[in-house]
Formats: C-alpha cells, structure tokens, sequence
C-alpha cells in the first residue's frame, strides 16, 4: 500500500502552513489539492502564496510535462518551491479548460506515484473534498437505480433538475459539459449518484492508500470563521485580486470560462462590468467564502476518517 499524508479543511484554516510543517518533519513533499490552485494564472485570489517569478519545474527525469487527460487535452505537470518543499498540482490547466475530479485523480496519481518511487512522502493539501474523495476512495459508478426517486425527478423540468443538483453538490454542474446540461436522463443520473453516497457517508471508507495521517481543519467559531475570512479577503484585494482580474480579462479571458467561475472572480468581474459597486463586491465575495466554508465542513465531517483540530 502506498503512503499518503492528506491534510484538508474549511478555507482560510492554515492547512498549506501546517502542510509545510509536516513536510519538513517526514522529508514530504506537497500536492495540492485546491481546485480553484490547479488552473494557471489564477494566483492572489486563490491564494497560491507563490512569490512572482517563481521557478516551475517540469515533472522531468525522463517524463514529458505534458500529462495526457484525454485525446485533446492536456495538464502541465510540474512543482514550484514553497518554502524549500516541492509543491505539485498548481497550474495544471488554462482556465479556459474544464478540469474534473476524474482528471484531478488520474494526474494526482501519477504525481504520488513519481513521489514514492523517490521514497518521498506525498502530502496532500487542499479543501476541495470532492476532488479528495474522488482520490482517496475512487468513483461509485455502481450505484443501482433507484425507480421511485427517477420517478419523482422525471417530473421536474431541466432547469428544475439543474438546480437540484446544484443543491447537492455545486461544483458537479460546473463539470458537466452542455449536452449533460441540458439531458435529462444524465441529470438525474447525477442526482441518483450523489444521493446513493450520501447515504453511505457515514459508513468508514476504505481507501486505495494507506492514509498514514488524515488530518482536517475546523474553525473553532462562526466569528473566528467570519473575522478570518474577512481579513483574507482585504489581504488580498492588498495583494492585487483586482489588478489580476483585469489581467486576465486583456488576456482574453472571461466569466464563462471555467477556471473564473469561482468565488472571488466573479464578483469582481460583476464589479468591472459595472454591474455592482466595488463595496458591493468585497462583501459579496467574503458572505460567498463564508458560505463556502460551511459547505465544506458539512461535507467533509461524513468522513469518519478525519481527525478534526479547532482553530
């Protein structure tokens, strides 16, 4: 069995800081985890904490760093230096392109494996659960149907399904390409899925790896949770979160792309376009990271594998 660290939580808990620690401590090296990190280019909003002109490195040592994820696309493999350890799986893709949890898995795989075959310890960092679960525990694709939930759903119009599994889990919609979008059938094919997990969350999952340290972070209280996302926020309209936007805006990039539906990016592009005020953004940005945060720790506490700390 393979060894792995993973170090996960709500956002703005410390988990690359204590990721960094623990590296340092078992001579690891780091994969991100983060799936607004694994697109290019999107460093202050995101919180990359990658001094500018940093170094990346290819994957090397023989290896092309171009990882194939399908017949067209492709991930851009490589580490930076944080601190003096290697950090994997930022700037995978452009952020025109749709990167899945099926993608995450097949790179981070191949990452972790590169990593043991170095006897280095693959320390996994992030708050994106999905991605994690996805990693850790592998894909339900054998979930039976279940003929009087279709029923139920067959009922409900395309836009009312949407909004469903919006509901459920809100990056899955963001995954989906048009044509799953708009059928049906798929639709509810999703919903079916996440509902027949939701049901066996509670059960302990057994993993592919041996999970030598599953570590998660939460916030103590709802203020702490409030105040500390808030003064993220500001550091990072500090730090450049506009200038960046309007960057990536001249480079061509827009609010459809994938890699900027992402909180952050969309409020502040709402704000360029002129369709709210510069106030209005900050707060809808910190009430959204807020609301995120919630989210993830309703999701990640199904886990019976992770080990809270309160900060």
């Amino acid at each position: 069995m393979k060894n792995v660290v993973v170090i996960t939580g709500q956002t703005a808990t410390g988990k690359t800081s204590y990721a960094l620690k623990r590296a340092k401590e078992l001579s690891g090296e780091l994969i991100n985890a983060d799936s607004r990190q694994m697109y290019k280019y999107l460093d202050v909003i995101t919180g990359k904490d990658i001094p500018k002109n940093t170094q990346f490195y290819p994957l090397g040592d023989g290896f092309t760093s171009e990882f194939a994820l399908d017949s067209y696309r492709k991930a851009t493999v490589g580490y930076y230096f944080l601190d003096g350890v290697k950090i994997w799986a930022y700037d995978l893709v452009d952020p025109k392109e749709h990167f899945s949890s099926y993608d995450y898995t097949a790179v981070v795989n191949f990452i972790i494996n590169n990593a043991i075959d170095k006897n280095s310890i693959p320390i996994v960092v992030g708050g994106s659960y999905l991605y994690l679960k996805h990693l850790l525990y592998g894909f339900d694709v054998n979930v039976s149907p279940n003929w009087k939930l279709r029923k139920q759903l067959e009922r409900k119009s395309i836009k009312q399904l949407q909004n469903e599994l919006n509901k459920l889990d809100v990056r899955i919609p963001k995954q989906l390409n048009e044509s799953d979008r708009s059928n049906p059938r798929r639709l509810i094919r999703k919903i079916e899925i996440i509902l027949n997990q939701s049901k066996k969350s509670n059960q302990i999952k057994h993993s592919a790896f041996n999970i030598s340290e599953f570590t998660g972070f939460h916030f103590a209280s709802r203020e702490k949770l409030e105040n500390t996302i808030r003064k993220r926020v500001e550091l990072r309209l500090e730090h450049g979160a506009i200038e960046e936007v309007q960057s990536l805006r001249k480079k061509g990039y827009s609010k459809h792309d994938p890699g900027l539906q992402t909180i952050g990016y969309q409020q502040i592009i709402a704000f360029l376009e002129g369709n709210i005020s510069k106030s209005e953004a900050i707060d809808q940005w910190i009430t959204a990271e807020i609301q995120y945060a919630k989210r993830q720790y309703v999701f990640m506490k199904k886990d019976k594998n992770i080990n809270w700390k309160d900060v």
